[in-house]
């Protein structure tokens, strides 16, 4: 086609391997189809079509743990723009950088793949494209594998009119090139399956969300609170369906498309494509010249895992370890281990409440981003369905450690809010969570029993409440049942099941 009007990318071939497999990977160029995709599109889907179509940055970045749904998600975001927008094939190229060995032998690999695919599929450059109405799509898969990948966007973005979707499973990596995409990048977070999805992938059920997926404001309301057990009650039957299977198996995408399948069978699949992929291949990732363990990444995930919900001390930690591996381990190695853990985001850590900028003393609460991948690291099994628990009363006090760290992992997922742990000081008891929306703080205790004392429960949520700079207008308490009567105003109980079922 010659040089006129190209853009001054140099055209450089691209490896013969690199250049098969991208043809491979874009199969509409030739009007081929892809891949057959779930029929099931996640809340996410959404989400990232009005992203798009509201074009408010070139750059959208979703990030989230393995297995969650992030490709599939990218993969219906193409078949939606080719099938229903009628978008040229041409105009949507995708890559993933997950196995690409190849590519390691080039400086800038998406500068370089952007070059050949304007001169050997697009056929103009992308600003040609753009000024005829005709914009490029970029999708770009587990782009964190890539040591500078977010210097190269800023160039991709800032000299050409594109949408480019990005991919991570790591936020560590992901967050550490938010500062060169700042103002250039739209955030998003994907975790694994709402109770609302559970419920309607596995019942047939639809079910609204009550919180927004933008704003927090709600959640500064008593009368919100109280209308989360209201709504979880209205769907009883649908939502205590989905609890159930949730319970047993976790919120995985996987675990949930084949009901049919043994829980063996299952697990083995996440502690394949979730757990280890993380340890023996993301660990590999990390900064260069850094010496890694993987058995003491295993062993510091088997710890968060045993003490879920918790939040074990230094010293307790360090004890278990140093005993199970015969090595003198040092803190700061374990930290930077449950550091790159929630950096993967099979982790959250709830840290301490900080009070006018002075951190507060004591462990972090460990949670687990979702109890299935305990159930298939540990092959334990602890439910949390009430009936089913029932049948195994000797696994309650587990079962009460596993609701804290699936409600702590639930609330620190919901985007932009702030999720603290409040521990036990001389005066004053321990709160589970601490939701901090501008200057207000509210304190939410999960008690999962089937019995609950109105007083001796709500000692540490009276105490945070009567405290004025707290600055907390009432408290939530997390239970097992519904319809838990509690004497004080101020505090709205919310079965665990109706607050899953908030988002």
């Amino acid at each position: 086609m010659g040089d006129r009007g190209r853009d001054p990318f140099d055209k450089v071939p691209l490896p013969p391997e690199v250049d098969a497999h991208l043809r491979d990977a874009n199969p509409w160029w030739e009007g081929r189809p892809g891949r057959v995709l779930p029929h099931y599109r996640r809340w996410m889907f959404a989400a990232m079509l009005r992203k798009l179509d509201a074009g408010v940055a070139p750059a959208i970045v979703l990030c989230g743990a393995r297995q969650v749904g992030k490709t599939t998600i990218q993969e219906q975001t193409i078949q939606f723009l080719l099938a229903e927008r009628r978008v040229d094939p041409r105009r949507i190229l995708r890559v993933q950088f997950d196995e690409l060995p190849a590519l390691r032998g080039l400086e800038t690999p998406i500068l370089d793949i952007l070059r050949w695919y304007q001169n050997r599929i697009l056929g103009r450059t992308l600003n040609e494209a753009a000024h005829a109405g005709e914009p490029a799509y970029v999708f770009l898969d587990e782009v964190q594998n890539l040591l500078c990948w977010a210097p190269q966007i800023k160039a991709l973005v800032d000299h050409h009119t594109v949408q480019v979707v990005v991919t991570g499973s790591s936020a560590l990596r992901i967050e550490a090139g938010r500062d060169s995409l700042a103002g250039r990048i739209a955030s998003l977070e994907l975790g694994t399956l709402l109770l609302r999805e559970i419920c309607e992938l596995r019942c047939g059920d639809q079910i609204a969300p009550l919180l927004p997926a933008n704003g927090l404001q709600p959640l500064l309301e008593i009368d919100f609170w109280r209308t989360v057990e209201a709504h979880g009650s209205t769907h009883r039957e649908a939502r205590d369906r989905a609890f159930a299977a949730f319970s047993e198996r976790g919120g995985y995408p996987l675990v949930h498309a084949r009901p049919e399948a043994a829980w063996p069978e299952l697990a083995d699949q996440l502690n394949e494509t979730v757990i280890r992929r993380v340890i023996q291949h993301d660990l590999r990732l990390g900064e260069r010249g850094r010496r890694r363990d993987q058995a003491l990444l295993e062993e510091v995930f088997r710890l968060a895992c045993r003490y879920a919900g918790q939040a074990p001390s230094q010293a307790l930690f360090l004890a278990e370890i140093r005993q199970a591996l015969a090595a003198n381990v040092v803190w700061q190695r374990i930290l930077s281990y449950l550091r790159f853990l929630e950096g993967s985001l099979l982790l959250r850590v709830v840290r301490p409440l900080e009070i006018r900028l002075k951190k507060a003393r004591g462990p972090a609460k460990l949670c687990v981003v979702d109890h299935g991948l305990r159930a298939a690291w540990l092959e334990e099994s602890i439910p949390l369905d009430p009936a089913q628990l029932d049948q195994a009363p000797h696994l309650a006090d587990l079962a009460g450690h596993l609701a804290e760290s699936v409600a702590g992992a639930f609330l620190a997922g919901i985007p932009h809010l702030d999720v603290a742990h409040f521990p036990e000081r001389p005066v004053e008891p321990e709160v589970d969570f601490v939701l901090t929306i501008g200057e207000k703080r509210i304190p939410v205790e999960i008690k999962y029993r089937r019995r609950i004392d109105p007083l001796r429960d709500t000692l540490g949520l009276r105490s945070f409440l009567e405290k004025a700079h707290y600055n907390a207008p009432f408290a939530v308490l997390v239970t097992m049942l519904d319809d838990v009567a509690i004497p004080d105003p101020r505090i709205v109980p919310v079965s665990l099941r109706s607050l899953l079922l908030m988002r």
